[in-house]
């Protein structure tokens, strides 16, 4: 079987329970992102994957070879690490060759591979220059081309971009998806930025307290999340409370159409779902289903879209449209909300 499996894989140091009963498959080829809040446990499951830490229930599979038990340097991985982890005293050439002069490689070699390399991640010419000259966009590049130097059959990112500025970060997060894309490695990136998973990913896992919470392709997880943690946690949601009935949940009174999830009975407690861009401002007193009234609290025109607050049901909501599609509306007017039925997703409370 070709891939990574994660078999029902359990860490933990001490008492403490670092990672529970993780159960993934990933097929080769893929781009796939570790997201969630700081101490999920993402960063603890790359280093299982990578053999710098061993789990103490589980196993880890490469193409069908239980790896669990083999030593880091004998798996034939790329690992990048945050810090990048670049020998100051090397130049870019030798960093990158470094892992080849190990196993032995010679001269003209090393410094082949380090060409081809640099060329790959849109450095060229730089081999002989020392860390200390680039920037840190460019040092990024270097842990990069370093890291597949061996031809690693997985490739690893552990929070490879969080020490870039914002402008050079997007563009890093491109590269890097095309990267991946030009060579078909499997690559694996933790990462807390849920704008750099949805941007990179084929492939996204959301972890939460040492558990996936869920796994899927990114547009699946955004549109259909499977509980409130999710839905808040990748972009913005809005999340409206009320009790379930025939069709879907009853906020204030009013009933809201939604699909009602499998299992959640008739008046338990529920919850819906519905991301910004879908939400319709319309003036007061206009009628129809799945409208419900709101007050305009904050209005912030950002250029390409403009930000409406809303306080409606005893919650603060809020609405994204474009500067096109503004509706005319100030602070403190009353309006009418509507939820299109397609946008909601009920959810467990």
């Amino acid at each position: 079987m070709s891939g990574l499996r994660i078999d029902h894989v359990g860490k933990t140091f001490g008492m403490f329970e670092a990672l529970t009963d993780i159960d993934l498959d990933f097929p080769s080829g893929r781009f796939i992102c570790l997201l969630g809040p700081s101490g999920c446990g993402k960063t603890t499951l790359l280093r299982v994957i990578a053999g710098l830490e061993t789990p103490t229930t589980g196993r880890i599979l490469l193409d069908g070879a239980d790896i669990t038990g083999m030593p880091a340097h004998r798996r034939g991985l790329g690992v990048v690490f945050q810090s990048l982890a670049l020998f100051p005293h090397l130049s870019v050439g030798e960093n990158i060759a470094y892992s080849l002069r190990i196993r032995g490689a010679d001269l003209a070699t090393r410094r082949r591979k380090a060409e081809e390399l640099l060329a790959l991640v849109h450095l060229p010419g730089v081999a002989d220059r020392p860390i200390s000259q680039l920037s840190g966009g460019q040092r990024q590049r270097v842990a990069i081309a370093r890291a597949l130097a061996l031809d690693p059959r997985l490739f690893l990112l552990d929070e490879p971009l969080s020490a870039l500025d914002a402008k050079l970060r997007e563009a890093m997060q491109v590269e890097l998806k095309l990267l991946q894309q030009r060579l078909g490695i499997s690559t694996i990136v933790v990462t807390h930025d849920q704008r750099e998973a949805l941007t990179m990913a084929d492939i996204v896992v959301v972890m939460d307290h040492a558990r996936v919470q869920q796994v899927g392709p990114p547009l699946e997880i955004y549109r259909n999340p499977v509980n409130a943690f999710v839905a808040d946690f990748i972009g913005t949601s809005n999340l409206l409370p009320g009790v379930a009935d025939g069709q879907g949940l009853s906020i204030d009174g009013i009933q809201v159409a939604g699909a009602r999830p499998h299992g959640l009975a008739r008046g338990s407690k529920a919850a819906i779902s519905i991301r910004p861009e879908e939400v319709v401002v319309h003036p007061a007193g206009e009628q129809g289903p799945n409208r419900l009234p709101a007050e305009v609290t904050f209005v912030r025109d950002l250029g390409a879209s403009v930000e409406i607050m809303l306080a409606c049901a005893g919650r603060e909501l809020l609405a994204v449209t474009s500067p096109r599609e503004r509706p005319d509306v100030r602070v403190g007017d009353r309006v009418v909300l509507e939820l299109p039925p397609a946008a909601c997703v009920v959810l467990p409370s």
